[in-house]
């Protein structure tokens, strides 16, 4: 067995994984705020879930392998941290850390829409937008741990202040971004009123897929993999409104051989592909 930890904002999720993908004990608790207090918590989710031979942890930040430190802004403040060292000190088992993009992209690739395939990109579309890549097997995680932060990608020529805040395409195409242009409190309400029939909904939710399937189109086009899964909170939500646009939209805009080849599918594991990667990657290192 295998401890798989995914470290949200809102929440903690634990179980303990066989080498099948099998979850044999689970807990959810409140996320911690500290990182004192992480380590706390997932040493006791530990004990209580028994003895495990290695320990996954993915973080909704960056996670540097080389220092061990991760910059998770809405866990522990917008200073890194060394997240290596406290779990080591806390936990038994051997620790191996990484981003909730790499998770959910290694999740896919095991037990999911893209299960047995060596070159997958997971674009994570929610509050937040966040891309797992994996290339010839090996997840890409660039010089300092950032590598998938495509939210920052550059849509239009056309600059806007809140492009200073989270970047182009995740203003364009996220939820709160979504919520703003359609003037709805949040990106369900704009969702329900799409599905009602409002106009002003159903054009908010097309500018949104037009801007997402210019990022796939680039990251298509880039890394040239055999399938892009679609996940997170609000495009899973919205799976049925949205996806038929982003396929339709990216060979426009994507390197035609590449897109030729290449599938769209939605998450098949769901908010589980992060916690299900995370064990993936401590049975990869043991």
């Amino acid at each position: 067995m295998v401890l798989a930890v995914d470290l949200g904002g809102t929440k903690t999720a634990v179980a303990r994984v066989d080498e099948q993908g099998r979850v044999h004990g689970r807990l959810t608790l409140p996320a911690a705020r500290t990182l004192a207090a992480t380590a706390a918590q997932l040493a006791g989710a530990a004990a209580a879930l028994a003895p495990c031979d290695a320990v996954g942890v993915i973080v909704p930040g960056i996670y540097n392998p080389d220092t061990g430190a991760a910059w998770c802004p809405n866990l522990w403040g917008r200073e890194e941290v060394p997240l290596r060292q406290a779990l080591a000190e806390r936990l038994s088992s051997d620790v191996f850390i990484d981003s909730d993009r790499a998770g959910c992209v290694l999740g896919e690739a095991w037990l999911g829409a893209a299960a047995g395939l060596r070159d997958v990109v997971f674009v994570a579309i929610g509050t937040g937008i966040g891309v797992g890549i994996l290339s010839g097997g090996r997840v890409v995680r660039g010089a300092g741990g950032a590598a998938g932060a495509a939210g920052w990608f550059a849509l239009t020529p056309e600059w806007r202040d809140v492009y200073t805040e989270v970047g182009c395409w995740e203003a364009e195409a996220a939820g709160p971004g979504v919520a703003r242009r359609a003037g709805l409190p949040d990106a369900e309400s704009v969702v329900a009123a799409a599905r009602a029939g409002d106009r002003n909904a159903l054009d908010t939710l097309d500018r949104a897929a037009r801007f997402t399937a210019m990022g796939v189109a680039n990251l298509v086009s880039a890394f040239d993999p055999d399938a892009v899964v679609l996940g997170g909170g609000f495009l899973v939500g919205a799976g049925d409104l949205l996806l038929h646009r982003i396929r339709a939209e990216v060979p426009r805009w994507a390197q035609p051989v590449a897109a030729s080849r290449c599938r769209i599918e939605l998450t098949r594991l769901g908010a589980d592909a992060g916690l299900l990667g995370a064990a993936r990657l401590a049975w990869d290192r043991t």
